[in-house]
């Protein structure tokens, strides 16, 4: 397919040396500390009530999976080439033959309108107007239909039930909405044991207890600016996008969310799945080479390498970790990754390693919650500027010259690495 510029999308960004300093001039007030996205998780947490902020931040159990996302990037050197003499510097990737201005994208978020005001649309146009893409949640609280007119979202990410008439009329509907890519997340049969959750008294929907109303009391910035501002203009969310049917409310005394027949999901329902979708078909939550041959087998035309984030299965390794045995198996596939990428240095060691684009998470939603659209802006041009410096110090001008070459690999990935 001839490559054609994302729809609406901005042109692709080049950058110049003072392009950090650009982004700290449009810091938003309450980001104004924030010099890298791992600074905008304690301005998040002063700023959502605990049991909000809790689920965003939260890992499975232990954390383990969770630190390794950060230890695995960390453990990978870089070897810089020196007299390059790239002046200018591009970061434009081409993705399912778009090209977009950045080698990143958001990725897929559940109650992002509970976090920030209208997170869902805040996040798509934010996205949009920086040139690159974000992946819609199933576990949203805005209609597809509107996110998809409003914003020119095109990636929807489904959480599919082990039913073949409630797989196929799901798919249907994502398709008359006008999306594009269909990402089908596999990893959660059930959810992960996040205990974080269980302490703040997070549930879904949301039950109305005293303390729950003492929470939203101490933070009077999320309560007003969010949750009364919600209830006054758009009405009580439901959970919109689970099924064909409207789900329940998110703040209900005694209904039950349904994720039923998660468990029974298989290989012949996401084939169904496959058949019957027309766009790019995207398997999420991948990390086992054997599942990435049966995805290719079925004719997939991309996965994202993720471990949910640290949130789902307590030890499953960390995705940069498991790419160089999936690139092994992808075939032509578009092998994408998120999950734990925090620094301009993690997308070049992810692209570097054979992945074609990185998805960043909490970060945006955060900036989301704290300023809207500047708040996501900002991430977005903090992690620009990184990856513009590194590119500079490591002598590269197109992000196709960064490859293996210019790494270090821990003994465990130079193994898996091998041919």
């Amino acid at each position: 397919m001839p490559n054609e510029t994302a729809q609406d999308a901005t042109p692709a960004v080049r950058y110049e040396p003072a392009v950090t300093a650009r982004a700290r001039s449009h810091a938003p007030f309450r980001l104004r500390r924030a010099f890298a996205l791992e600074d905008f998780e304690a301005a998040a947490r002063r700023h959502l009530p605990a049991p909000v902020f809790g689920y965003i931040a939260g890992a499975a159990e232990t954390g383990r999976s969770f630190a390794a996302n950060r230890l695995d990037f960390g453990a990978i050197g870089l070897v810089p080439r020196s007299l390059r003499g790239h002046v200018h510097r591009s970061q434009e990737t081409v993705l399912f033959g778009k090209t977009y201005a950045r080698p990143f994208g958001i990725a897929p978020m559940g109650f992002s309108a509970l976090a920030a005001y209208d997170g869902d649309v805040v996040l798509a146009k934010a996205a949009h107007t920086r040139g690159t893409l974000a992946i819609m949640s199933a576990t949203s609280l805005t209609a597809l239909e509107r996110v998809a007119e409003e914003t020119g979202s095109r990636w929807f990410q489904a959480y599919f039930p082990g039913d073949m008439a409630r797989v196929e009329a799901m798919t249907d509907r994502i398709a008359r909405a006008g999306f594009e890519t269909l990402v089908v997340t596999v990893d959660v049969p059930v959810n992960g044991n996040r205990e974080t959750d269980l302490r703040n008294g997070f549930a879904t929907p949301l039950k109305p207890t005293p303390r729950l109303a003492w929470q939203g009391m101490t933070r009077p910035a999320w309560l007003f600016g969010t949750a009364y501002k919600t209830l006054r203009r758009l009405g009580m969310p439901h959970f919109e996008n689970l099924d064909v049917d409207r789900g329940p409310p998110i703040l209900a005394r005694n209904l039950i969310r349904s994720f039923s027949g998660r468990e029974q999901l298989r290989w012949e329902h996401v084939q169904a799945a496959r058949d019957r979708w027309k766009g790019n078909f995207v398997l999420k939550g991948v990390l086992s080479p054997r599942d990435v041959a049966m995805a290719r087998d079925m004719g997939c035309d991309g996965i994202i390498v993720s471990n949910h984030g640290g949130r789902q299965l307590d030890g499953a390794i960390s995705p940069i970790a498991a790419l160089p045995g999936i690139l092994q198996e992808a075939g032509e596939m578009t092998v994408m990754l998120d999950s734990g990428v925090r620094r301009g240095t993690d997308v070049l060691k992810a692209l570097a390693l054979g992945a074609q684009f990185v998805f960043v998470g909490r970060p945006m939603l955060y900036g989301a919650a704290l300023a809207g659209a500047a708040g996501v802006h900002y991430a977005i041009d903090l992690l620009s500027a990184e990856i513009d410096r590194d590119m500079a110090l490591l002598g590269i001008g197109e992000l196709s010259e960064m490859t293996r070459d210019f790494l270090v690999l821990p003994e465990a990935l130079e193994h898996r690495s091998a041919p």
